[in-house]
């Protein structure tokens, strides 16, 4: 980022509250083994009432109170952001890396490679994602966090594609680039050198709002009970636990739910401010 794209985005001031609300989640999840008060699937039987068997409220030994099963909700929301982050990162770079590439390589080279390409690409967006998602679950008996990533990067790069593939086409028409080629540069060189940093903005710019969008699909698959199994914590499982007991312990669904509305949010913010800082035309 220059100077000029940085004092922009300084002065945005959505962009920064964004950019201090990720961070603050990024630590949180970083170092939430450190902060983490007990193990998160520990039960506690002080935990739950012995009256109604109901867990109890926040305060006391439990800051954020315990859930059903009698575990502290302060250590399983600290597990839950680590895992779900975790793979909403992990799914984003296979993601920005796939779509970076074969945009990349689709653009530039055209002709049979560009035809395949986008056909491909036709071909992927067409398949709705909860089926294939169905689909991997039962092949796969118990998903990993790789299995994860994978399933949520390799559905999720098909925009990137095309908008490098675009601004590839436009870069590789410069003289800059015309010039390279006439002095005998190789492709691949090209491609690092001279057209990879004129299309690299816009995988900045969206990957940090796939981010969000990855967040939110790895919770809906916890939720439906298509993401990682139990008692792994995540805020997309721990949602899924939390309406079983919704109108009893409320907080055991709202705890999980801010934590997934304020991520997304300051994803998005600082997507946006990216966008307004870098290209300013927009």
């Amino acid at each position: 980022m220059d100077v000029r794209a940085w004092r922009r985005f300084r002065r945005n001031k959505g962009a920064v509250a964004g950019a201090l609300l990720v961070t603050v989640v990024l630590l949180l999840a970083a170092l939430g083994p450190l902060l983490a008060p007990f193990p998160p699937d520990l039960q506690f039987t002080d935990a739950l009432d012995r009256a109604t068997g109901l867990p109890v409220g926040a305060g006391g030994k439990y800051l954020l109170g315990a859930d059903q099963l009698g575990r502290d909700e302060l250590s399983r929301i600290l597990q839950g952001g680590q895992t779900s982050l975790g793979v909403a990162l992990g799914a984003t770079v296979l993601a920005v890396g796939a779509g970076l590439l074969i945009g990349l390589l689709a653009g530039y080279l055209g002709g049979p490679v560009d035809a395949v390409s986008m056909r491909g690409i036709d071909i992927l967006l067409s398949l709705p994602f909860l089926l294939v998602a169905i689909v991997v679950n039962r092949v796969v008996d118990s998903p990993s966090l790789l299995v994860l990533c994978g399933l949520l990067g390799g559905l999720s790069w098909m925009t990137l594609a095309r908008i490098t593939r675009a601004k590839t086409m436009q870069v590789r028409e410069l003289e800059f680039v015309q010039a390279a080629r006439a002095m005998g540069m190789s492709q691949a060189r090209i491609i690092a050198r001279h057209v990879l940093p004129n299309v690299v903005q816009p995988a900045i710019i969206l990957g940090t709002t796939l981010v969000a969008q990855m967040i939110v699909a790895e919770s809906a698959m916890s939720f439906l009970g298509l993401g990682v199994r139990p008692p792994a914590a995540t805020w997309g499982t721990m949602l899924s636990d939390g309406a079983t007991m919704l109108s009893y312990k409320p907080m055991l669904t709202y705890l999980p739910s801010a934590m997934i509305a304020l991520t997304v949010f300051g994803f998005n913010l600082l997507g946006e401010g990216l966008r307004d800082a870098l290209d300013p035309k927009v």
